[in-house]
Formats: C-alpha cells, sequence, structure tokens
C-alpha cells in the first residue's frame, strides 16, 4: 500500500514537472501569440523545479528570476500567469498593485498578498487531503446515519432490565444490513433524520485601523472561537443531505491540519506565484514628489521588501518570501519601467513586451484556443436547443470591425471582442427562447456587416456600445 501511495504521488510530481516546450505547448492552446512572454515564463516555471533538484547547501542561493511583462490592456498578461499556475499547481494570487496604499493610509497593507496565498495554499492542500479521505468518510458516514436510524448499542438501562438480550442484538444486527442495503441503493432517499450542526451565531466585528480589516478581523474571529465554547444546533434533513454533512464531518477529523498548514505553507515558500497587476499604477511619473506620487513610491518601498525576500506573518505561522515567484505587469501607457524606484527596477531582472494584437490574431482568438467565444456562445445557444455557426467570412469580419474600433476609440485589446459579439448576438440571445424557432442559427458576413456597420462609422455611438 505504501509503495503504491508513493508511486502514485512521483506520478503526479512528474505531470507537473513539465518542460519549457510542453507550457508552451499548454499555454498556446489559451493564448494566441506573445512568444517570448510564453518563453520567459516557461522558463521561470522550470527554473523552479530545477532547484528542488539541486544540493541543500546551494538551493537556498538561488533566487527566482521575477519577470515584468509590459503591454496594453487586453494581450494575454494576466491569462498568462493564470494559466501558468494551474499547469504548476502552485498556490496562485493575483493582487492589484494600485488597491495598497502605504503603511498609515487607508487601504490594504502589501503583506495581505502574502496572508491570501497562504490562505489559498491551505485551501487547495485540505481540498486534496479531503480527497484522499473521501472513501473512509463515506463509510463512516454511512454508519453515522445508520446509528440514528437503528443504534447498534442498546441504551445502558435497557442492558440492566434485560441483561439476556443476545438475541435482540442479532436481530438488530441483521436489521441494520437491511438498512444499509437500503440506504446504498437509494431506497431511504425521502426519509429524513436529525442532525447536530454548528450555529455560526459569532457577530462579524468591524475593525478599524492602519491594516486592512479583512486581515485584523479574520484573526479576531479565529480567536473569538477559540475562546467561546461552539454552539449546535438540531435540524432534521433528508438521508442524503446528512450523509454529505456527515461525510464532511468525518473527514474534517481524518485529516491532520498541522500537516495540511505545514505542507501548505512549504508549498507557498518554495512554489507560490504572486501577480501584481497594474504596477504601472504604482510608477512616479515625475521628477517632482508631492501629491500623489508621495503615496506611490511609499506603495513602491512597502513592496520591496516583501520582493526582496522577507518575513510576513500569517495566522498559520511565518511565510519567508524569498523564493516566491513574483510576476509584474503593466501597460505602462503613462510611465515606464524606469520610472519605479531603482531597488525594485532590480527585482524585476527579465522584462518582456507583449505585442499590440492585429485583425489576424483576433480570427484567432474567436476560434483557435480551448475556451474560444465562438465555442463559448455556441454551448450558450446549444441549452436552448439551437445549433448556431459562423461562416469563415462572418469570423473574419468580427475580427476586423474588432480592429478597427480599437484603432479609433480606445485599445482594449481582446476584451473589444466580447463587447462585438454582444452586441451582434444580443438579439438571437434576447429571442431564443421565446421566438425563434427554427434550431440552426448561421452567422454571414452580411449580417456581421449589417448589424455592426452603422455603429463602427459613427464615432460617438461606438464610444458607448462597442
Amino acid at each position: 500500500m505504501a509503495k503504491q501511495s508513493l508511486k502514485q504521488i512521483k506520478t503526479e510530481s512528474t505531470k507537473k514537472e513539465l518542460t519549457p516546450r510542453e507550457v508552451v505547448r499548454e499555454l498556446d492552446k489559451y493564448i494566441i501569440g506573445q512568444d517570448a512572454a510564453k518563453k520567459s515564463v516557461a522558463i521561470a516555471l522550470r527554473n523552479r523545479w530545477r532547484r528542488q533538484q539541486v544540493p541543500d547547501n546551494l538551493r537556498e542561493e538561488i533566487m527566482p528570476n521575477n519577470i515584468i511583462l509590459i503591454g496594453p490592456t487586453g494581450v494575454g498578461k494576466t491569462e498568462i500567469a493564470r494559466r501558468l499556475a494551474r499547469l504548476s499547481n502552485a498556490p496562485f494570487v493575483k493582487v492589484e498593485a494600485s488597491k495598497f496604499t502605504e503603511v498609515g493610509y487607508v487601504g490594504r497593507d502589501v503583506e495581505s498578498m502574502i496572508r491570501d496565498l497562504a490562505e489559498i495554499a491551505v485551501a487547495n492542500v485540505k481540498t486534496e487531503k479531503t480527497s484522499e479521505v473521501r472513501d473512509r468518510a463515506k463509510i463512516l458516514a454511512e454508519e453515522r446515519v445508520l446509528d440514528e436510524l437503528i443504534p447498534m448499542k442498546l441504551p445502558k438501562k435497557v442492558k440492566t432490565e434485560n441483561p439476556d438480550n443476545g438475541e435482540e442484538d442479532e436481530m438488530r444486527r441483521q436489521t441494520r444490513e437491511k438498512l444499509r442495503k437500503m440506504l446504498q441503493g437509494g431506497d431511504l432517499e425521502g426519509k429524513t433524520i436529525e442532525v447536530q450542526v454548528n450555529a455560526d451565531t459569532m457577530p462579524m466585528m468591524q475593525v478599524f485601523g492602519p491594516f486592512g480589516s479583512e486581515d485584523l478581523g479574520a484573526n479576531f474571529q479565529d480567536l473569538l472561537s477559540n475562546i467561546m465554547p461552539k454552539k449546535t444546533k438540531t435540524r432534521r434533513v433528508p438521508i442524503p443531505e446528512a450523509l454529505k454533512i456527515f461525510e464532511q464531518e468525518e473527514a474534517q477529523k481524518l485529516i491532520d491540519m498541522d500537516g495540511v498548514v505545514k505542507e501548505a505553507l512549504q508549498r507557498v515558500e518554495n512554489s507560490g506565484i504572486v501577480f501584481v497587476d497594474e504596477i504601472d499604477k504604482v510608477a512616479s511619473t515625475g521628477g517632482e514628489t508631492h501629491g500623489p506620487d508621495v503615496s506611490r513610491e511609499g506603495v513602491q518601498k512597502d513592496l520591496l521588501p516583501i520582493v526582496e525576500g522577507s518575513t510576513v506573518m500569517t495566522k498559520y505561522g511565518m511565510v519567508k518570501t524569498d523564493h516566491i515567484l513574483f510576476i509584474a505587469s503593466g501597460a505602462f501607457h503613462t510611465a515606464k519601467p524606469s520610472d519605479l524606484i531603482p531597488e525594485l527596477q532590480g527585482r524585476f531582472p527579465i522584462r518582456v513586451e507583449l505585442n499590440s494584437l492585429n485583425e489576424e490574431d483576433f480570427y484567432k482568438i474567436l476560434t483557435m484556443p480551448e475556451n474560444a467565444l465562438i465555442k463559448q456562445y455556441t454551448a450558450l445557444l446549444a441549452t436552448e436547443g439551437v445549433e448556431i455557426s459562423f461562416t469563415d467570412d462572418a469570423i473574419r469580419e468580427v475580427a476586423k470591425v474588432a480592429t478597427e474600433v480599437n484603432e479609433q476609440v480606445e485599445n482594449i485589446g481582446a476584451r473589444r471582442l466580447h463587447t462585438i459579439m454582444t452586441t451582434l448576438l444580443e438579439d438571437i440571445l434576447f429571442d431564443v427562447p421565446d421566438t425563434i424557432t427554427q434550431k440552426q442559427v448561421r452567422i454571414t458576413r452580411e449580417m456581421v456587416h449589417e448589424k455592426l456597420s452603422k455603429i463602427v462609422k459613427d464615432r460617438d455611438l461606438s464610444k458607448y456600445i462597442l
């Protein structure tokens, strides 16, 4: 059994050890173009694994090469980071630099990103451990339901009054086995039983101060819940729901939470990924240091020790940030990467510029990725029994319109396709449940041109609609 589980662990770990080419291949399924960015993040991900293989004395000296992704909105910066985290099965958190403020000002403190990362890691490990003990928890939950229906042991008072109850015990056991078969066969779904559940009567506390209330508030809640006794209440629920409640409770008992926390913190420190979006919003745009620029530089200074490597206190214990991979991104329209403070620039040695999307890119985005917009709308309308299809000319016309509107109004990248497709299919999506009787709808180039040409030509109108 031990050998088999070890083999499974090795198999799972091999799945995560993708080569850079395999990482790029996986990213290509969802993101069009941006080969330089994909290559950089693929190398960074492989270096995380390589670091784990080197001797212990050198492992601590190898620091991650943090990355800044530079490019306009809607070209795939966030999607690259999100898909990378899924591929590596690593704890991942996305934060926006503009939400942070210098310590002493109202807003979230920078360390909260590491606390969020620890929360996510604990939740992920707990989910994994729960799935491992699910079979055992189901058996125990079944026993608890049967105990409610027909207890295996007689009460002490009954035993005292009737000491010779061996025959009754045998009958009870046989009845219990019959009920077990009925339970497993789904014959008891209509019955209800009483269960004891935790009563969440703890009021939420509003916390004021220089730190985020969501951070301090959570810690206060945990502290008070440990001091005050937990209350339970009785509920009468159907047997299937009782089985789920009991299964969750039994799984909680089977899981070693200390082990979960230890493994989660280890994952955070060695494979955690923090994606800092809109980092250009905290860059000072001029030489003068007054007004909002003071606060922006303050955020950078607070961010610096986290990226450089420091120790952050979380509710689960201390977390060292030395080997967490930081990926920052920004459009850098008004500011430049060189406007960041020099120390912070030095902690992001790899800079990758992402290209703006052209008409051919839009065509590929609409058709090639596994989550392409056309595939999404096809699946949505299929739920109403309608099969929608697009001619190749129609798709190219949508791509052309998206390119024109981005050039005329404001370049929001691939997000423009969402607005174009919603406007194009608005009438169909509205009428399908009530008035559309045909089961097949074909979108042609003429339909696209008729629906969108007037809006595209009217620049004032396109600002509001597209």
